[in-house]
């Protein structure tokens, strides 16, 4: 039996039986599948960030990974179920634009819409297609089941606005606050070849938000003393405000939204 990689991202959260129901469902298929969790924290239909969270980690699995992706506010709809080739990898996802920063990151070799009933469990729940539809679908590709058996070819998914940062004259780059992590950490849509295309060293960077100015931008959460406030490139090569040991939130007192201006 394979022992291909299934990966599964969701706004389900881990309170309720959803997420393992899930995996039942790809286990029935493939009993040998490997599964791995991304992430289950995406808030509720927020299908922005968990775009952004797919797109971060998705190049960290191996190839032949199969990656389930369910952010999906149209769930029982019309919506199509997209299932996308691209870099050795397999994602299925709904076509809300939850796939969109993957297929520009690469391009996909091949678009289907899934719609072969054949590889769904029987019969499909209108409020549950993570259990009846994407986990054995999943599953069936790690047996081999080819994507054009899945259905018919896509030319047109559906693609998120852009919502990265803006030039705001000579040296000024403005974005805004995308999400609050665990630790507080404030992350922006700043990406770190956007502070590089300001042609100085990170290290004299003005970073401000909330009334606030931040001098440089640092290397790790160290380089501030114990509480204090610092800029910084995270893991996602995104720029992000922090606080040493402690809260950027709470010290900031800012949230998802709140602007953030670089400037040289």
């Amino acid at each position: 039996m394979s022992r291909r990689c299934i990966t599964f991202l969701t706004d389900f959260g881990t309170a309720d039986a959803y997420v393992g129901a899930m995996k039942g469902a790809a286990l029935c298929v493939n009993p040998d599948a490997c599964l791995v969790d991304i992430s289950h924290e995406v808030p509720p239909q927020d299908i922005a960030w968990g775009a952004h969270l797919l797109a971060w980690a998705w190049r960290w699995f191996p190839s032949g990974t199969v990656h389930v992706a369910v952010v999906d506010p149209g769930v029982g709809s019309g919506r199509r179920i997209l299932g996308a080739e691209t870099a050795g990898q397999v994602f299925l996802a709904p076509d809300n634009g939850l796939l969109s920063p993957v297929l520009a990151q690469a391009p996909p070799r091949r678009l289907v819409s899934v719609t072969n009933a054949s590889y769904f469990r029987n019969p499909v729940s209108a409020t549950f297609h993570g259990r009846d539809v994407f986990a054995p679908v999943a599953a069936h590709v790690t047996l081999g089941v080819d994507l054009a058996e899945l259905g018919p070819p896509v030319a047109d998914p559906v693609r998120l606005e852009a919502g990265g940062p803006r030039r705001a004259g000579a040296g000024v780059i403005e974005g805004q606050v995308i999400h609050v992590d665990r630790f507080g950490n404030l992350i922006t849509n700043i990406t770190e070849s956007d502070l590089d295309s300001l042609g100085v060293p990170r290290g004299t960077l003005r970073v401000g938000t909330a009334g606030r100015i931040i001098e440089g931008v640092s290397v790790s959460y160290t380089d501030a003393s114990r509480g204090a406030l610092l800029a910084l490139v995270g893991s996602a090569g995104l720029l992000e405000l922090a606080a040493n040991c402690g809260s950027a939130r709470q010290v900031v007192g800012a949230g998802v939204g709140e602007k953030v201006r670089v400037s040289r």
